[in-house]
């Protein structure tokens, strides 16, 4: 069974990224296999676009389907 890849992340550090990056806020991950390789990984962050910061800023996390769905729709209508 190929293992799902986590679509979102805690902010657990925004030091040198503070008005783009919330601690203790969810953000969508775009998963990048190049940029995992560099430990960093690719978020949409409070502008609204994806960009890379470094991996130890986050938590990856994973939630059941129904939690993911309202998330997504959260995050679509902010």
């Amino acid at each position: 069974m190929k293992k799902r890849p986590k679509l979102f992340a805690i902010c657990l550090d925004n030091r040198g990224n503070e008005a783009s990056l919330i601690p203790g806020k969810v953000y969508r991950v775009r998963p990048s296999a190049p940029a995992a390789k560099r430990h960093l990984v690719r978020v949409v962050d409070e502008s609204g676009e994806a960009y890379l910061f470094d991996e130890d800023q986050f938590v990856l996390v994973d939630f059941p389907e129904s939690v993911r769905r309202r998330i997504l729709r959260l995050q679509r209508a902010g």
